[in-house]
């Protein structure tokens, strides 16, 4: 076998590939025999199956297979021989002219980038901290308690008012027309959770069972409902039923139906605390990686190929589809997605992966052992066994590869803000939580 390479442009290369015919033909009788012992056909008894027979009605496929497999071998061969590091599949086109008893072949393929990552020192990297305050700790156990808050109904003669739950009747219009989404009837919802928007929350308090009011509603321009974003409506709204919210008292019984044993407001709050700092642990984390990688793409120069990118494009296409099927989207399969919306981010990926991974192997800054260890143990700890959490991990050869993933990240973020100009910023909770 014969191998020329020649350089197109970047990252792109073609291999002309010439594999003896013989070799081919060879192989595809080969596979044809060893198919005659099994192949069925009408009028033949198992075994007996005339060659003529099998190659009328296999040899195409077999020849295929082979092909595939003998230009395959030839390929990676002769990329493993000029010491090509090749980035995505090769595209394989018959070449013409072959000499005779000769199949020629042209190998069209990207060649993995040389990686230059330049110096961090100047680079500025914003690294935030976030402490976990009484105040948080309090908003969390209202949350805590609203999550298992009961309803009444209130006296007719009331109104409504924030944090009652009603059910009303409402019919919208915009000059003078019904619009999609614009009608209910036996409709719920909260006052003042933002669960409606705010002109619509705040025209229904005060109204009691049975009264009926109209009023105009503007809705927003960046409204989610394109048909009536930044149009206004008139509504009339029916109230149907108003219910008072009651929130459980934080006693002992309340407390231990949260799972802390001790029953005590001290260990409730000592717990949420506990859960909070987790929280916002990794929170933080990914904050300050984020912008340790934005620091790390900025410096570094490289060409990214195309295949890799279309790769990603592809990983990312059919991961949005999954995600349309859990939705219970009809037809998600063939739901037009298209392709140009994930290529910005796809590249990004990608030129950050080969960043990174270059960066790992100049600095050794692979996972070691017992940081694969420290951090299961870490993520184990939110649960109610533990150590069940870590025999589930260690099983797996693809959850560890995740956790491994995890930690050469980190250390690569630890390793960026070593170098780089690193400015502090304290974040209040609810802005992170928030982000």
């Amino acid at each position: 076998m014969a191998v020329q390479i020649e350089t197109l442009e970047k990252l792109e290369r073609r291999m002309t590939l010439t594999v003896p015919a013989v070799e081919i033909n060879n192989e595809v009788e080969t596979r044809l025999k060893k198919l005659s012992r099994t192949v069925r056909a009408d009028g033949f008894r198992p075994g007996k199956v005339p060659m003529s027979v099998v190659a009328q009605r296999y040899g195409y496929s077999v020849q295929y297979e082979v092909m595939n497999d003998k230009i395959g071998a030839a390929f990676a061969s002769a990329a493993n021989e000029a010491k090509l590091r090749v980035a995505g599949t090769p595209r394989i086109t018959p070449k013409e002219g072959a000499a005779e008893g000769t199949m020629a072949f042209d190998a069209t393929f990207e060649v993995y980038p040389e990686v230059k990552v330049g110096e961090l020192a100047g680079v500025e990297v914003e690294r935030v901290t976030c402490d976990v305050s009484e105040a948080a700790i309090d908003r969390t156990v209202d949350i805590l308690r609203k999550q298992r808050r009961t309803f009444a109904q209130r006296p007719a003669a009331e109104g409504a008012e924030p944090a009652d739950r009603v059910t009303i009747d409402f019919d919208g219009k915009i000059d003078g027309e019904s619009f999609a989404g614009g009608k209910a009837e036996g409709f719920s919802f909260i006052i003042g959770e933002g669960q409606m928007l705010e002109q619509f929350d705040k025209a229904v308090r005060g109204m009691r069972v049975g009264e009926s009011k109209t009023f105009p509603l503007q809705f927003p321009a960046d409204y989610h409902g394109k048909d009536v974003a930044g149009k206004e409506a008139d509504f009339m709204v029916t109230m149907k039923k108003i219910e008072a919210q009651h929130l459980p008292t934080i006693d002992e019984s309340f407390i231990k139906s949260l799972g802390i044993a001790a029953g005590t407001v001290e260990a409730l709050r000592a717990d949420v605390k506990k859960n909070l700092e987790r929280e916002v642990k990794f929170r933080v984390l990914a904050r300050n990686k984020a912008a340790a990688m934005d620091a790390l793409v900025k410096v570094a120069e490289l060409d990214v190929p195309k295949a890799l990118v279309e790769s990603e494009v592809e990983r990312m296409t059919e991961g949005a589809r999954e995600d349309l099927k859990k939705r219970g989207v009809k037809d998600a399969d063939k739901a037009p997605i298209p392709s140009e919306i994930f290529q910005p981010q796809a590249e990004r990926r990608v030129r950050l992966g080969l960043v990174v991974a270059e960066l790992v192997r100049q600095h050794a800054l692979q996972a070691k052992p017992d940081q694969l260890q420290a951090h299961i143990e870490e993520l184990s700890q939110s649960y109610e066994k533990p150590a069940e959490v870590v025999r589930w991990y260690l099983s797996d050869r693809n959850r560890m590869a995740e956790v491994e993933a995890i930690v050469i990240e980190s250390n690569v973020t630890q390793f960026i803000l070593g170098k780089a100009k690193v400015v502090d910023k304290a974040l209040p909770f609810d802005e992170l939580m928030d982000a």
